[in-house]
């Protein structure tokens, strides 16, 4: 992938004056030709605890996990490739990727046949686009994205679905929420 994403943390110093405590990304998890991401920072609890100390994005048992923990919060840098052309081996790299990141609410054939990334969380997503261009594809319909655009995802499913010939890059958070009754 061709992602430059870089992640600065600003906070108190020794002095207690506000510096650049941590540089780079920590987290990274890809499959080439699939997907990049990064988790820039997480949180455990609402309202966010600034007191805590050290690397978040590296909270233990936060892994590649695709939601935050309960009450948490997940910032995220996301890189989209442009679609895989064989449509099944994309719904089998996604599945298996459903199943590290251990997805509660796996999509049926039905959302599969939509798209091969169709997915849900029981989160509050509010993510821009960045870099590139991509379709947000919804139950019903599609949205061209391009960079500025900003797509909020109330706990429902989407998918992203790159048909350009460069990868789009996506930053954003995604916030534990109340689920909505969407079964």
């Amino acid at each position: 992938m061709a992602t430059h994403v870089n992640r600065f943390v600003v906070g108190p110093n020794a002095e207690n004056r506000s510096a650049v405590v941590q540089r780079g990304l920590t987290n990274v998890q890809s499959r080439e030709g699939f997907y990049w991401r990064a988790t820039l920072w997480a949180t455990e609890e609402s309202p966010v605890d600034n007191t805590i100390d050290g690397d978040r994005s590296q909270t233990p048992g936060l892994g590649a996990r695709r939601e935050p923990f309960p009450n948490g919060l997940i910032c995220r840098a996301l890189e989209i490739p442009p679609d895989d052309p064989d449509d099944a081996e994309h719904r089998r790299v996604l599945t298996e990727l459903n199943e590290e990141v251990l997805l509660k609410h796996l999509p049926t054939q039905a959302d599969l046949a939509r798209h091969p990334s169709m997915h849900r969380t029981d989160t509050l997503d509010c993510l821009t686009c960045v870099r590139g261009e991509i379709y947000l594809v919804t139950d019903t319909d599609e949205v061209f994205m391009q960079p500025g655009d900003t797509v909020i995802i109330r706990g429902v499913n989407h998918a992203w679905s790159n048909r350009s010939n460069a990868s789009c890059l996506l930053v954003g958070t995604m916030t534990d929420a109340t689920p909505m009754d969407v079964s």
